[in-house]
């Protein structure tokens, strides 16, 4: 294979915004490659109800081949790489070697900026697997990927949950919410995806000893050597604790697994495929409360983490994914409107948020939750995936920045507001945190309760509650609109990119 054509992989390069200065990567640096296969076959979009394969029967059928693995790993070898792992269902085999060693291997050069590596062109594949690699992970190595929580905090000091009487307990929520009672998701896996932080045990105990519950079962899970690392309040450990207690107090008898994985596409990446594919602990629904701007990914990501969530979809599993936390501009300052990407991958329920007003233990409104300083309930309109079916009868216009007809966001929402927000304990430090971090957790216990109540998986909702709105109470109060980007969307009766369908308690 050494002297064979290669062939450039599509959309495994996306030039940098702007110029930084750059020199040439250690070329003695070891580092771990993914390289994601296609499938044996095309799979059906989306699995038909009641028609939902086990793991073992989706490997037999739409894995990767294990002969087309073989030639990978026969170049691969060639160029001195060694193969750590593979995983014919997750279509990925792990490569390890030098810097140079992967620089010659995929006829690409890497570049560092002094704190991680960058691509300096597109990648290169021997033309005789053009067919059979369908992405690579982990060339370079930039975090991509943001938590959306925002703490609540006056006069720059974090708010206690004394000095909190708006905020609200996650099983207060649930009771204003009407989540279903008499189960407590039991036989129930939650799997939670994190890229930082982490958790410790006594916080879990004495969160939930507060809320006289039975703290839930939480296993930390390690994906490309990064664990569970708990730091400070005021970092990553806030999104970690929030996603844990709010699924951990809405499905108390759920058991949570929790997925730390490094920053980088090639991270959260696998960490996704790993809890799909995780026969052990068989999550059935997935809470992910980390992304960015669809223009801050590549398309080789955007379309391989897009395919394991349809994977997730033919396995009956639901993903939970928050909209984002900056309104219509989703963090970028270019004055264009833009959706956050997991949240926008059409096979996902992309959780926006609301702000409450509750008198008397009830609620008695609720609005699209937007702050002055431009922190406000993401949604708006993909421009990379197009409108699902699903959709047809939605109303999504097309996007204001590129008139695609493009998939809408977010589908559902709940409380994100960090004035209304969860009362949580990070580092045994009480906090009150909002964001649509906190609604994929809150979203994802409830399917929980919803599968428990069932006796089946709910899987991939965004068709049954499109086809049946009024399941959802409408919220048609208050905008996403942000100074950044200049123009947004307006809430109205039915969809629209602020609150979705409105708020989601049941599903039938």
């Amino acid at each position: 294979m050494e002297n064979q054509s290669t062939h450039q992989l599509s959309g495994s390069y996306l030039p940098p915004k702007s110029s930084e200065t750059l020199q040439q990567s250690g070329k003695d640096e070891v580092i771990e490659v993914s390289v994601r296969l296609n499938r044996k076959k095309a799979l059906p979009s989306p699995a038909p109800a009641g028609a939902l394969l086990s793991r073992p029967d989706y490997e037999t059928q739409y894995g990767a081949d294990a002969a087309a693995a073989e030639l990978v790993e026969t170049f691969a070898h060639s160029h001195g790489l060694t193969t750590v792992d593979i995983d014919l269902a997750r279509r990925t085999i792990q490569l390890k070697g030098t810097v140079s060693e992967f620089e010659a291997a995929f006829n690409v050069q890497l570049m560092t900026n002094g704190s991680y590596r960058l691509l300096n062109g597109a990648i290169h594949i021997p033309e005789s697997l053009k067919d059979i690699i369908a992405g690579v992970f982990g060339l370079d190595n930039k975090p991509i990927a943001r938590p959306m929580f925002q703490v609540a905090k006056k006069d720059g000091k974090v708010v206690s949950h004394a000095a909190a009487p708006q905020a609200f307990t996650p099983v207060e929520l649930a009771a204003l919410y009407d989540f279903p009672t008499g189960v407590s998701g039991k036989g129930q896996c939650i799997a939670i995806i994190e890229l930082g932080g982490g958790f410790r045990n006594k916080d879990i105990t004495q969160y939930f000893n507060g809320l006289s519950l039975h703290a839930p079962n939480v296993k930390a899970i390690s994906v490309d050597n990064a664990k569970n690392s708990p730091g400070t309040a005021d970092g990553a450990d806030g999104e970690v604790m929030l996603d844990i207690e709010v699924a951990g107090a809405v499905a108390p008898g759920a058991k949570i697994a929790v997925y730390f994985a490094p920053n980088t596409d090639k991270g959260f990446l696998d960490a996704i495929t790993k809890a799909i594919h995780d026969t052990t602990n068989k999550p059935s629904v997935i809470s992910i409360s980390w992304g960015s701007a669809e223009l801050n990914w590549t398309p080789q990501a955007l379309d391989n983490f897009n395919e394991s969530f349809k994977t997730a979809a033919a396995l009956g599993i639901t993903i939970c994914i928050a909209s984002g936390d900056s309104g219509s501009r989703d963090g970028e300052t270019d004055g264009k409107v833009h959706v956050d990407f997991p949240a926008s991958s059409p096979y996902v329920l992309a959780c926006g948020g609301t702000r409450l007003t509750v008198d008397n233990n009830t609620l008695t409104s609720e609005v699209v939750w937007h702050d002055a300083d431009d922190s406000a309930s993401g949604g708006g309109v993909s421009d990379y995936f197009a409108l699902p079916d699903y959709q047809a009868n939605a109303g999504v216009p097309l996007s204001i920045s590129t008139k695609f007809k493009g998939r809408g966001l977010p589908d559902v929402a709940g409380d994100a507001d960090p004035d209304t927000g969860y009362k949580v304990l990070v580092d045994g430090q009480e906090m009150v945190i909002g964001g649509t971090s906190a609604v994929a957790p809150l979203m994802a216990g409830l399917i929980a309760l919803l599968n428990e109540k069932t006796k089946s998986p709910a899987g991939f909702i965004n068709p049954k509650i499109y086809a049946n709105p009024s399941i959802c109470r409408d919220i048609t109060g208050g905008d996403n609109k942000t100074t950044s980007a200049k123009t947004g969307y307006t809430a109205g009766p039915g969809w629209d990119a602020c609150s979705g369908l409105g708020v989601l308690s049941r599903l039938s």
